[in-house]
């Protein structure tokens, strides 16, 4: 087979880890992201749970008013990493080519493994044992010659199931599904989509591809190709495995009450901004563009960017950019969510900002162990004074930084 591509997705994994420390919780509706009165969103929900119409990205109040019988918990981050790092290391049994898309998914490349593992069928079923019984957790496997279809295939093989989608029957397995399922399709493409006639997969096929093209842009044509069963536009740029270097690095907070207040504000973007610079210095990076995000009460939502003099890791630079650029575009009104966003990353600094090197190197050496005492103690032990005021809570959707295979190098001496 000359191309063959795994999509796993652990099932509930959230819930299913929880579980594991609580069996108590086994069976039972549960949410896991916050309690029910919090402002925040459903990180995760039992299939128990689901019944009643609980899903993630619902604001936990919702889930609430929806299944007031569930049992609402924090989560726990720590725990999360260290089974998708067990995870992992399952995966790498089976091909060396692994890439985790997020905390509880991952593609593989088996193409050639067929000696070793098996047929595809065969493969997926032996990994999904795999996994279960070092993990003992379950996970939904979709078999396919493109990324897309494995992971669409695995999304329709839940849960716990295994699904292999036939070499040339890729059009034909998504043909009947929503347009809905095909990846980087949300609300707002949904709608378009939908004043065309497109409803299912299939109808995309029954459009010319100029039509799509003149209506959508390159995500028409990407839309078209997708539709086809192909891994097309920019969620497959890389082969699995070889993704590199992150693109962007960013952080956000939402309020657990929506504040109007500057000095808070202030305080959070300073801690968002040091939280960025910290990965850049992990993954010996430097930045040359500094973005932020604010959304309002009414969730309006609006970003802010600024191309930098220089390339920066530093937390004083980016904090600064960061203040600036909110206090402009800041129009006083309450503030529900904060993000800080580092892009155009280089891996080496700009000649700029070594026409102050006494200074950079100062910083540099200051930074450094302040990483150390960070990764002893915590995050929040040291902090520019601005940012000591600033209540940081990471909830456990948000940025799923250091996924395993992609820990940065770190900076050593």
């Amino acid at each position: 087979m000359s191309s063959l591509y795994f999509h796993v997705d652990m099932d509930a994994f959230f819930v299913s880890v929880e579980e594991l420390f609580d069996p108590s919780l086994k069976g039972k509706p549960v949410v896991v992201g916050g309690r029910s009165n919090e402002r925040g969103v459903v990180s995760a929900a039992s299939y128990a749970a689901r019944k009643f119409g609980v899903h993630s990205a619902m604001p936990l109040r919702t889930a609430y008013k929806l299944c007031p019988q569930a049992i609402f918990v924090e989560g726990h981050r720590e725990r999360y990493r260290e089974y998708s790092g067990k995870v992992y290391e399952v995966l790498q049994q089976f091909s060396p080519r692994v890439e985790m898309a997020s905390i509880d998914e991952a593609y593989l490349n088996l193409a050639g493994t067929e000696r070793l593992h098996g047929p595809p069928l065969a493969a997926a079923h032996k990994l999904h044992e795999a996994v279960k019984r070092v993990t003992d957790l379950n996970c939904s496997i979709g078999a396919a010659g493109s990324r897309l279809v494995a992971k669409v295939a695995s999304d329709q093989a839940k849960p716990n199931g295994v699904l292999w989608i036939l070499p040339g029957q890729e059009a034909a397995f998504l043909a009947p599904l929503d347009v809905r399922k095909i990846p980087g399709v949300g609300k707002v493409t949904e709608r378009n989509l939908h004043t065309c006639g497109v409803r299912k997969v299939g109808d995309l096929t029954a459009l010319e591809d100029s039509f799509l093209e003149k209506r959508f842009g390159k995500w028409g044509l990407a839309l078209a190709g997708k539709a086809r069963g192909r891994d097309a536009g920019g969620w497959f740029d890389t082969e699995v495995g070889e993704s590199g270097d992150p693109k962007s690095i960013s952080h956000e907070h939402t309020f657990s009450v929506d504040t109007a207040e500057a000095v808070a504000l202030d305080a959070m973007l300073v801690r968002l901004s040091e939280m960025v610079a910290r990965r850049l210095r992990d993954h010996r990076l430097w930045a040359r563009t500094v973005q932020i995000k604010l959304r309002y009460s009414d969730f309006s939502t609006f970003t802010r960017a600024r191309t930098l003099e220089h390339a920066t890791q530093m937390d004083t630079e980016l904090s600064a950019a960061a203040r600036d650029l909110f206090h402009k575009a800041w129009n006083t009104k309450a503030i529900r969510l904060l993000g800080v966003y580092a892009q155009q990353l280089e891996a080496a600094q700009g000649q700029a900002s070594l026409l102050n090197h006494e200074k950079n190197e100062a910083w540099r050496k200051t930074l450094s162990a302040v990483d150390k005492l960070r990764d002893k103690y915590g995050d929040g032990v040291v902090s520019l004074a601005a940012g000591l005021d600033a209540a940081f809570r990471a909830r456990v959707h948000e940025n799923p930084e250091n996924l395993p295979g992609k820990e940065p190098e770190k900076r050593r001496g």
